[in-house]
C-alpha cells in the first residue's frame, strides 16, 4: 500500500467503479519514489480545492495496475508515475513522470472546470 493520505485503489474493479460512479477522477499510479511523491503531495493539497474531482492513487507494481499501464494514452510512457484524468469514464489527459502542482492545476482547470 502506498504511504499517502489519498484513498487507494487496490483492484482494477475499484478503479472501474470509481470512474463509472464519478464524473471527474484523477488517478496517480506510482511508487513511493522521488518522481511520485511530489505528485501525491500536490494531489493531497489540491483535493480540498477541487471538490468536483475524486483523487486516488494506485500501486504501479500491483498486477491490478495493468488497467492503467495498458491504456493507449500510457503506451509510450517511460517515467513514473502514470497520472490519468478521467471525465465521464473516458481518459481526457494522461501524464508521465514528475508534475508540479501548477502543471496538475492546469490540467484540472482545463479538463474539469
Amino acid at each position: 500500500m502506498l504511504d499517502t493520505n489519498l484513498k487507494h485503489l487496490v483492484t482494477a474493479k475499484e478503479l472501474e467503479e470509481t470512474i463509472s460512479q464519478n464524473e471527474n477522477v484523477m488517478v496517480c499510479c506510482g511508487r513511493m519514489g522521488p518522481m511520485c511523491i511530489p505528485v501525491y503531495g500536490a494531489m493531497e493539497s489540491l483535493e480540498g480545492k477541487y471538490s468536483n474531482v475524486v483523487f486516488r492513487d494506485m500501486e504501479f507494481d500491483s498486477p491490478e495496475a495493468k488497467i492503467i499501464k495498458t491504456l493507449p494514452e500510457c503506451r509510450n510512457f517511460r517515467g513514473l508515475p502514470f497520472t490519468v484524468y478521467y471525465k465521464n469514464g473516458k481518459v481526457v489527459a494522461a501524464t508521465a513522470s514528475i508534475q508540479t502542482k501548477d502543471q496538475i492545476t492546469e490540467i484540472l482547470d482545463r479538463e474539469f472546470k
